[in-house]
């Protein structure tokens, strides 16, 4: 979904994670964007649950 001024509204919906509430398109934009940091064990894992990079 896009804003008024043309802006994408990620995490909309939060989704309690340990305790405390985590905003999956928030999540998700942050890790494409340092997907070059992750491990290659995380990123495996990621890839495994279908991750769209």
């Amino acid at each position: 979904m896009r804003t008024a001024h043309g802006s994408k509204r990620n995490g909309v919906d939060a989704e309690d994670v340990g305790g405390v509430p985590a905003k999956l398109g928030e999540f998700l934009d942050n890790t494409r964007r340092r997907a070059s940091k992750l491990t290659l064990e995380r990123h495996a894992e990621l890839d495994a649950l279908g991750m769209r990079w």
